[in-house]
């Protein structure tokens, strides 16, 4: 049973993830692989708005995805776009990335092999990706602008998509937890946590939504 308390600091946790940018036309839009298609979708509608031209796909398979996505991520999310009618040569595949970390570094040496001038990213993740996703992006390709999009939805119509309220709770814990503590390992830059958020934070751990948090060293 989940108490009215932890329902109300996750989506305060849920808030703080989404960077609320306004999407705007960038040099290319890069899909960062998981076990969710709707990051595709999402890429998809934002190439037929015109935010960017060209599309990259990037992620392998991990424990979660393995089953569901045999062929890597990055490849379903490719055949989920030709389904919806973008054209192969507007799309491209990175399938090494086990990480966001990876996701940035091996997209970027993708595009720079292929002699794609990028001076804007449109990062496309999971609703509560983005500020991570966007931090990592910073860290490792300063030299771009970087806009943070993900599927327009409210914390409960994500809850109610995924089925299980424990699980999305502890993504957002563990997510939040990597914003906290990868500056200082060199992952990402650092950014403010309100005070709030991070008393939020702190009673989701107390209250055992840890299923995502990774070691301290």
């Amino acid at each position: 049973m989940i108490s009215a308390q932890a329902w109300a600091d996750a989506k305060m946790v849920w808030d703080f993830h989404q960077m609320h940018h306004e999407p705007r036309p960038c040099s290319v839009a890069i899909g960062l692989g998981s076990h969710d298609l709707g990051v595709a979708d999402a890429t998809v509608d934002l190439y037929r708005r015109g935010m960017a031209p060209l599309i990259v796909f990037t992620g392998a398979t991990s424990r979660t995805t393995q089953a569901l996505m045999p062929r890597g991520e990055a490849v379903h999310y490719r055949e989920r776009a030709l389904e919806l009618g973008v054209p192969a040569s507007a799309v491209l595949v990175e399938p090494r990335a086990r990480n966001t970390g990876e996701n940035i570094r091996y997209s970027r040496e993708l595009l720079e092999q292929g002699g794609v001038d990028v001076s804007s990213v449109l990062l496309v993740s999971k609703p509560y990706e983005e500020r991570r996703a966007y931090a990592t992006a910073r860290k490792l390709w300063p030299g771009v602008e970087v806009v943070s999009a993900s599927t327009p939805m409210t914390f409960m119509e994500y809850v109610d998509s995924i089925g299980d309220a424990k699980r999305v709770i502890d993504m957002l814990v563990g997510a939040l937890q990597r914003l906290l503590i990868y500056p200082q390992q060199g992952f990402m830059v650092s950014q403010t946590v309100p005070d709030d958020v991070s008393a939020a934070y702190a009673r989701l751990v107390d209250e055992g939504f840890t299923g995502r948090l990774v070691p301290v060293p």
